[in-house]
This record gives structure tokens, sequence and C-alpha cells, in this order.
């Protein structure tokens, strides 16, 4: 009678890291796996470890870049039976999946680990995951299937501001929801202000201008999936409230420059409405709401 194949569990964390219609995936290693076979990044848990702290560690070693992390997305279980090198054993395999984002600006993933399980990083179409043009293991699909973007609302407070024929625009960094594009000073009303308090205090950040707040023009929504500032997949929705208001005397200019603004200028209204300036679309909007124009 043959002697039971040795038992062993293992307890890993793993990340679903998406990215512009992309997934981050790790290669194992040749002594893993034969042939070229991705996965998500991650690895087992160490002893007295929390899986929080695995995944950031397991993904930094892997990727070289420093995620953050939010909710399990998914446990997964698998039962098998592998043969290694003559010997078998009852492998199972506990799996815990987070969904995971890096920053947006974060450098090309590279491997920092020596002789680990992993020897390549890199950024794969998930549609070429989904049609299996990209060999992964099962995991991979089975985690895709489950993640989706973060579901967010924000209200935010803008000002149109009109002088001699231009209006003052703020321009998105490459840190803002479309970068190049030139939007209404502003930004997010933070919890327990006013959304005209947001307004001054967010045109003095972006314009180091003063203004005093009129009426409230109405507001403006709009709706899309796209990445976040924090390099995380975001079902967004934004609700922005659009004031009149007036700029007293001074020369506009960015205080903050790492932030989501990266210049400020007066635009003649005749170039904004010529289409000459990549706009938000929040701009022609709030200048229909000044005029008293039905919403194009």
């Amino acid at each position: 009678m043959c002697p039971a194949a040795p038992r062993r569990q293992r307890v890993a964390a793993y990340a679903v890291i998406v990215r512009g219609g992309q997934v981050l995936l790790s290669r194992l290693a040749p002594s893993v796996a034969e042939g070229e076979l991705w996965t998500l990044p991650g690895g087992g848990i160490d002893f007295g470890e929390h899986p929080d702290d695995a995944v950031v560690r397991e993904v930094h070693e892997e990727t070289g870049l420093t995620c953050e992390i939010g909710r399990p997305l998914w446990i997964g279980s698998a039962h098998r039976v592998v043969d290694r090198q003559g010997r078998t054993t009852e492998l199972h395999s506990l799996r815990i999946v987070y969904d995971a984002w890096v920053p947006a600006d974060a450098p090309a993933p590279r491997v920092l680990e020596v002789d680990g399980s992993t020897i390549d990083a890199r950024w794969v179409d998930v549609v070429d995951v989904e049609a299996e043009v990209v060999a992964t293991v099962p995991m991979v699909r089975a985690a895709l299937a489950r993640h989706q973007p973060a579901v967010r609302q924000r209200l935010a407070a803008y000002a149109v501001i009109v002088r001699d024929d231009a209006v003052l625009l703020t321009r998105h960094s490459v840190h803002g929801p479309r970068p190049g594009a030139w939007s209404l000073p502003g930004g997010g009303v933070d919890h327990g202000e006013a959304p005209a308090v947001a307004v001054v205090r967010e045109v003095l950040e972006e314009t180091s201008l003063v203004a005093e707040v009129g009426a409230l023009l109405g507001a403006y929504d709009e709706h899309f999936t796209g990445t976040a500032p924090s390099g995380r997949e975001e079902d967004f929705h934004g609700i922005a409230l659009v004031y009149a208001a007036h700029a007293l005397a001074g020369t506009p200019a960015v205080r903050d420059r790492e932030g989501t603004t990266d210049a400020v200028a007066w635009a003649s209204l005749a170039d904004v409405r010529s289409g000459q300036l990549p706009l938000s679309p929040l701009v022609p909007a709030a200048l229909a709401m000044r005029s008293g124009e039905a919403p194009a």
C-alpha cells in the first residue's frame, strides 16, 4: 500500500491592479511553471503577518511598485496534487485577492526579488487576458470577473469669473481628470463646508485671486469611468455647483503646482466658443448657464 502524499496548506494574498484597460501581471519563473505563464502579483503570507501587509509587500517585491489596497474582492480555494522533481504533494491553496491600485505616474514595473517565483512584471491588456491571448493562471480571469471600478460621487463648486470679454480658466495637470484640458477654477467641497466658501478657497488655491461669490447659476453633472489621480479605476459621478463670481485685482498664478492644476489664464470668450481650446465640458455648460441659454 502506497503512503499518502504529504499535505500542505498555503495562504496567500494577491492584488488586482487595473488601470486604463490594462492589468498588472507577474510572470512565473521556470521553476514554478513551464513556458510563459502570468499571474497576479502577490504571494504567501508570512507567519504572523496580516494579509493587508503581505499583499503590499509582495506587490513591491514582484513589481517594484507601492500599492494601496481596498477591500478583498474574492477568496479563492484550490485543491490539487502536484508533482515536482519526483515528489508528490497534496496542496490546498487559499488566496485572498484584493482590489488595489498604484499611482497614476508610477514608473514601469520591474521585479525586485532575486531567485523568487517571478521573473517579469508588466501591464497587459485586459482584453488579451480575457481572450486568452496571454497565458494566465485561472485565478487571473476569475479575479477580473469580480473586479469593478470603485464607485465615487463627488460634490464640487466652481466659479464663472468674466472680465473684459475673457473668462478665468485653469488647466488640469497630469494629476487631474483630463490632463491638458481647461476648466473653471473650483474643486471639491470639504465635509461641513458651505459651497460658496469652497469656491473662495479653491479660487485662491488655484489662481491666487480673491473671489467674491455671487448667485448660484445652476448645477452640472457628469458620469464616466476612468483613472483617478490616485491611480485607481473609478466609476465617477461628479456634481458641480456653478456660481457667478468676481475676482479682485491681481495677477493669476497657480499656488500649488503639485496638485490638479498646472496653469491659469484669462481666455477670450471668442476663443472659448470657437473650440480653439481643449475644454472640460463644464466650461460651455457653465457659460450657457451664465447667459441663460439652455444646455447644449
